[in-house]
């Protein structure tokens, strides 16, 4: 289907590819994966010829169609559905044609045509599409210019699938989508007959459809068969393999140099000396793999606060209007809670953290909140009020106004702003950076309370991963609102559905959740059948689940207090181990202090043995709990 051929490209001097080859097969769905800034969407615009290679070439089968989802989100007052129908143009030029032409025989060739692109099934497949992604039979019917630019985006995405190229090629589509959209996407690519090439920084995306991964790396594109995660492990195995590689080689010329240096001098050994030599100047050293650098995370911790932080009693929350987009919240957040928000957009998610973020102000109910609690808000929207023509060491400095600047700058190195970087100005930050430099100003005072609203959407795979590493470090509560299932697995053990106007604890875990979603949004009609059953099937199953969840929630709830338990403990464990083995205590030569903190160590690990214990029978009566229920 595609071939890169020795392809070369500059910009402004730097070389983004340098004679890079590789060839996609007909039919495959594969990944194009690589760091920020290293050539992916420049690769996609040399695919669609909208600019020029310096050197190769890039060719297609032919008559092949290629299509992406256009940059400008599509507007105008045609309904939704007429906006994707629109969008295939040989289907409205060749309904145009049917409806005018008086030739019998054009007249035939036009309806065999249409047959052949399945002409009377394209309302109900655009329709399947748009609800898949969000939109349902009545916002369908609405005009696409009332809706926002992120919804019609959607739009732009539901006109390019509704298409089917031959060759579909997807930059970045998660990032205008909610988890729901995600889940969506990624069952419809599963079935999509024809080629995709997918720029994605989604772990689950990039291992549930795809069956290749073209890996893009200082200038040159290698193609690894399987998903993300094979791949990674491929590269894993390929460091290992060349560092033994190297290891041995050093090892070799050790050996040859040692004779040489040992017989050089020698007459009757001379001869093979310079045999040696030669063979020196022929074994090229193998090159060192250069890391690539992935800057760090690192969240202050917080100053322990007593429970509950927050308690949410019958709250009602809206805007202006007065109107509620939530109410009958009874919600109860505790330090160390990890909570993730599920729900599609428009649901109330985003409204939920402005509450908690005191952002909004309840319109009825008790809100209640630890007094010195501290909270930290993550937004996308947030990047818009960076000033211009100021530095990220600027932006923190005005927060930490009596700080001495290297207290500014090490603060801002936590997150991977150097002396480098931290003096650039904030328009020449790339969208990762700037994320970055937002996460540093959300946390500077080290909150207990951190409302992360789609944190990866910049984060390229490996930045994801150490951002996962420092929220599981972070000792204060995580709200999680994200479609990175990676992310939130990872990282939340609680989930809430912000659903019907109001936010309830969900029980099952996300993969139940995926299923029933997609048997929603009819990803998944053979399962959808089964689940839906007649209307009486249908509340005898939701009473049947909802009496299971009831009986199992308290046991669930024993493992998670368990855990932080564990957890806790083993946090307090490392701080006395790492007191005790500090050198200064020893030579201040303080006995009462040593014997203190060693009887600590001793009752701490004495309580974690406990809860170990505990947690054991908790998962044990849990999992009896369920396969009774």
């Amino acid at each position: 289907m595609l071939h890169i051929n020795d392809l070369t490209y500059r910009i402004g001097g730097r070389e983004l590819f340098s004679s890079a080859t590789a060839v996609i097969p007909e039919g495959h769905k594969v990944g194009l994966v690589g760091r920020n800034g290293s050539g992916k969407s420049t690769l996609l615009r040399l695919i669609l010829e909208e600019i020029m290679p310096d050197g190769g070439t890039i060719s297609l089968r032919p008559r092949a169609r290629v299509m992406m989802v256009a940059q400008e989100a599509p507007d105008g007052p045609q309904t939704l559905l007429q906006t994707v129908l629109g969008s295939h143009r040989e289907l409205s030029d060749l309904t145009a044609s049917a409806e005018k032409e008086t030739d019998p025989h054009r007249i035939a060739e036009i309806h065999i045509r249409l047959s052949d692109i399945g002409a009377h099934a394209a309302e109900a497949r655009a329709a399947s599409i748009l609800a898949g992604l969000g939109f349902d039979e009545a916002a369908q019917a609405r005009p696409c210019q009332s809706f926002s630019g992120g919804w019609r985006m959607r739009v732009a995405l539901a006109s390019a699938l509704f298409n089917e190229p031959d060759l579909l090629l997807l930059d970045e589509p998660t990032n205008y989508l909610d988890l729901e959209g995600v889940i969506w996407l990624e069952n419809f690519l599963k079935t999509y007959p024809r080629t995709v090439l997918l720029v994605s920084h989604d772990r689950d995306l990039l291992n549930g459809p795809i069956g290749g991964i073209l890996h893009l790396s200082r200038g040159k594109l290698k193609f690894y068969t399987g998903g993300y995660d094979r791949f990674e492990e491929r590269k894993r195995l390929e460091a290992e393999m060349h560092a033994s590689q190297k290891s041995k080689q050093e090892a070799e010329r050790r050996h040859i140099q040692s004779f040489v240096d040992r017989f050089r001098a020698k007459a009757s050994k001379a001869k093979q000396a310079q045999s040696r030599i030669k063979m020196l100047e022929r074994m090229k050293p193998i090159a060192d793999i250069a890391a690539e650098h992935v800057q760090p995370f690192s969240f202050p911790q917080p100053e322990p606060l007593p429970p509950p932080l927050v308690q949410l009693e019958d709250v009602s929350t809206g805007y202006g209007d007065g109107k509620p987009v939530l109410s009958r919240l009874n919600l109860r957040l505790d330090m160390d809670d990890r909570i993730a928000l599920l729900g599609a957009n428009g649901n109330g998610k985003s409204t939920l953290a402005k509450l908690l973020s005191e952002r909004l102000a309840p319109l009825s109910g008790r809100l209640r909140k630890a007094k010195k609690l501290k909270v930290g808000y993550f937004a996308q929207h947030q990047m818009d009020e960076f000033r211009e023509g100021e530095s990220p060491f600027d932006h923190m400095a005005r927060l930490m106004p009596d700080a001495i600047p290297s207290k500014v700058r090490a603060r801002l190195g936590r997150f991977g702003f150097g002396a480098d970087k931290a003096d650039n100005k904030i328009e020449t930050l790339s969208g990762g950076e700037k994320a970055r430099l937002l996460f540093a100003l959300m946390s500077h005072a080290a909150p207990h309370l951190m409302i992360l609203d789609e944190p990866t959407n910049h984060l390229d795979v490996e930045s994801r991963e150490i951002l996962i590493h420092a929220l599981n470090d972070y000792d204060g509560v995580i709200i999680l609102i994200s479609h990175d299932r990676h992310l939130l697995a990872a990282c939340a053990d609680r989930l809430w559905l912000v659903e019907d106007g109001t936010v309830l604890p969900y029980d099952e875990d996300l993969e139940t959740y995926r299923r029933t979603l997609l048997a929603k949004r009819g990803g998944n009609k053979s399962k959808s059948k089964t689940i839906e059953g007649t209307g009486a099937d249908r509340k005898a199953a939701r009473r049947e689940a909802a009496a299971r969840r009831q009986k199992i929630a308290p046991l669930r709830k024993n493992i998670q207090e368990a855990e932080s338990w564990i957890a806790r403990l083993g946090k307090q464990l490392e701080r006395i181990d790492s007191e005790l083995a500090d050198p200064v205590l020893y030579e201040k030569a303080d006995p009462v202090k040593i014997t203190a903190l060693q009887k600590k160590k001793a009752d701490t690990e004495s309580e974690l043995e406990a809860a170990e214990e505990t947690w054991l029978a908790a998962t044990e009566a849990f999992e009896n709990a369920k396969v009774s229920a």
